[in-house]
């Protein structure tokens, strides 16, 4: 949209309202059109009683046609306000059998109420929604819990009280200036912080509360204090002549913060530290770690007196009572982020992650016998961009004509995703972590699975869901402030080391156990001096942190350069709590109301069959037939579960004269056949079902592993 310079449109009128008032709180933001020398009030557009936003964002007046408009003000032109007695009231009353037309400001006027929700309804002074008190205990005023100033708890259009907190009390208008700086992610109760319950309310009594951040956090370097890093020396003799605070980057003189509080620090030579990497801790948080009573006495997994344990019969124990923490930037962010959680979900975030995707096409021919390195070509061709709309066109060697087969973008990725979570970029055997391969390196193949995976995510595939909290916690906090655990480890003998440390007795055991595994310890960087018990902490530790992190730093940094593409890891580092169920859980199970709800059914279908398709789906749930819930979904959009950005196009199912079922993956539609019982019926869907995924599956067994 052109618009104006600041200040330029002040004296515009808008095309609706007729009023030139530039006021944001009271209107709505107020643009102009300069190509078309079209004016208009943000509310007065979006209130307007015939029209519809039918273009993107971008496009005409925040994504209402120009013609729209146009069409609006003529339509208005015609209607008298109830108010003012002029023409152009663009906006009706929608209580049924109300005649009532106004302009917005005259709206505002007469206490109209004006819900920004929904369809955008508009109720006139008579038929506007209140509030019901059913009984009033208040003999005495009550602040505003906002402006503090004292008003007569009874609720009237000015005066509002909060759903959640009968004692919470609000003037309209700042409640309004609230909403509008907040926004729709903090806008709650200033009593309860209660948030779904009270926006409800406000938005059905006409508070307008934008889908924005809140303005605190869009000021430029906001919190920019909080986010330096702390760079002081607080070694009791420091040994540097420019300082305690001077830092060196790269340097024996460059300021490392305690691994455990972060809150102090070290010249890496006032320490005798050899490198950056090497872990530190103030006296205080050493004192904490092993001198506290509870850290002497921690507990200990009684275990098999055998030499050979299981790596699951045993925990490693915490080797501090502390966790490492973030910088004091980060802690603020996220505990104003804690409580609303941004109030973003899954489809939210990849709807605006899928905007980049281009209506450019880009086809890949992919070759169902190999189809990872089929996918390798396709990505890695010079043309292929990653914001182009993915076609895919399967082709087979054995088919000397070359005839292309469309295929289902969806199950493309899902194939894709089954053979990422089983190459050999990851190890473990339910929650993998980055594996160490210099043959996958010497590819660039960690890259590539970063990348394949973002691509995923945007264009519709299915989550992940095999993702270790480790691994996850590395890629939102970064290696340095996460700490592993012992089922990070899939090698066994390095397993059976922790644990051999880990249960050590008495200082004796543990050096012979040191001594046992010099080699391993020395080539490692982590052979240390016992001197007590209670260094086998650290020592285990130290191994966990190398074999877990250090030793796939260079796999880490490929994988995360590859998650880069198309924004996906900033979202990720953005909404951890969002992104960490589909990274480190597997989709719920689907039960026969969410695949009900799911599919949408077209026009002029058979009753009968309808009715048979809710009986089978419970049949199916209920455990009544060899098929499962995903096996349904398979067979309809070759996904097993609902990807994080749904399904485009939306599944649905329609019902033909034909003796079995047909799955359309290329559309997600499911045809179901229309027969005269429901045995037969149910018969015919297991028969079709269990056969073509069959048939699938040996079709594929071959090359899912390759």
């Amino acid at each position: 949209m052109n618009e104006n310079k600041p200040g330029a449109s002040q004296n515009l009128a808008c095309v609706f309202c007729r009023k030139n008032d530039d006021c944001p709180n009271k209107y709505g933001e107020k643009k102009t059109n300069e190509k078309w020398n079209l004016t208009v009030h943000y509310y007065c557009l979006l209130m307007s009683s015939g029209i519809w936003q039918r273009g993107k964002e971008e496009e005409g007046v925040y994504g209402f046609l120009i013609e729209d408009i146009r069409k609006e003000v003529n339509r208005a032109s015609k209607l008298k306000c109830c108010v003012c007695k002029k023409n152009g009231a663009s906006i009706g009353c929608v209580a049924p059998r109300c005649k009532r037309s106004y302009h917005f400001p005259c709206g505002l006027q007469r206490e109209c109420i004006f819900q920004f929700t929904g369809n955008f309804a508009s109720f006139c002074w008579t038929h506007r929604p209140v509030q019901i008190i059913t009984s009033n205990n208040y003999r005495d005023s009550l602040p505003c819990t906002i402006c503090l100033e004292f008003i007569e708890p009874i609720p009237t259009y000015n005066i509002l009280r909060s759903p959640c907190c009968k004692n919470a009390w609000f003037h309209r208008d700042c409640l309004q200036v609230q909403a509008i700086n907040a926004g729709v992610f903090f806008f709650r109760c200033t009593v309860c912080n209660n948030s779904d319950i009270f926006q409800k309310e406000m938005l059905r009594m006409g508070i307008h509360i934008p889908e924005k951040d809140a303005s605190w956090e869009l000021e430029e370097n906001a919190y920019q204090e909080l986010l330096q890093h702390y760079e002081h020396c607080d070694v009791r003799r420091c040994r540097c002549k420019e300082g305690r605070d001077y830092n060196a980057p790269d340097s024996k003189w460059e300021i490392k913060r305690c691994q455990c509080c972060g809150s102090s620090g070290t010249h890496l030579a006032c320490s005798s530290l050899r490198s950056w990497e090497q872990n530190w801790e103030c006296s205080e948080c050493r004192g904490i770690l092993y001198n506290s009573e509870d850290f002497q006495k921690a507990k200990k997994h009684t275990l098999p007196n055998t030499n050979s344990v299981g790596i699951t019969d045993c925990l490693l124990e915490e080797s501090s009572p502390k966790l490492p923490r973030q910088s004091p930037g980060a802690q603020h962010k996220d505990l104003l982020r804690q409580g609303s959680k941004f109030r973003r979900d899954v489809s939210t975030i990849m709807m605006e992650l899928g905007f980049q995707i281009k209506k450019k096409t880009k086809r890949l021919w992919i070759n169902k016998t190999n189809i990872w390195n089929s996918a390798l070509d396709g990505f890695r061709n010079q043309h292929f961009n990653p914001s182009y709309t993915i076609e895919i066109a399967y082709v087979s060697e054995n088919d000397n004509f070359g005839i292309e087969h469309p295929g289902s973008k969806q199950e493309f990725l899902s194939l894709l995703m089954q053979h990422l979570e089983n190459s050999p970029v990851f190890e473990g055997s339910l929650s993998k972590n980055l594996s160490l391969n210099s043959q996958a390196l010497k590819e660039n193949l960690y890259y590539e699975a970063g990348r394949i995976l973002a691509i995923s995510l945007v264009h519709g595939g299915p989550s992940p869901g095999f993702f270790s909290k480790t691994l996850f916690n590395c890629l939102v906090y970064g290696p340095e402030n996460t700490q592993p655990i012992l089922d990070d480890v899939s090698d066994f003998d390095v397993a059976q080391i922790l644990i051999r440390v880990n249960t050590a007795t008495n200082v004796a055991d543990l050096n012979s156990i040191v001594n046992e595994c010099y080699n391993y310890l020395e080539l490692i960087g982590c052979l240390r001096l016992i001197t007590s018990l209670s260094d086998k902490y650290m020592l285990a530790k130290d191994i966990l942190v190398y074999h877990v992190i250090k030793r796939v730093q260079a796999p880490f940094e490929s994988f995360k350069q590859g998650l880069k593409t198309l924004g996906v890891l900033e979202k990720i580092q953005t909404y951890p709590e969002v992104f960490y169920s589909i990274f480190c859980h597997k989709p719920e199970n689907l039960s026969a109301k969410i695949l009900s709800d799911l599919f949408t059914v077209r026009a002029l279908s058979d009753v009968q069959a309808l009715g048979f398709w809710n009986s089978y789906l419970q049949a199916v749930e209920d455990g009544k037939s060899a098929i499962t819930m995903e096996d349904i979904l398979i067979f309809a959009t070759g996904c097993s579960s609902i990807p994080p950005a749904g399904f485009k196009p939306t599944p649905s199912i329609e019902c033909l004269h034909m003796d079995f079922p047909v799955g359309n993956k290329c559309n997600n539609c499911l045809a179901l056949p229309i027969t005269n019982t429901y045995q037969e019926f149910q018969e015919n869907m297991d028969f079709a079902i269990r056969n073509t995924l069959r048939l699938e599956k040996e079709e594929s067994s071959h090359y899912i592993g390759h």
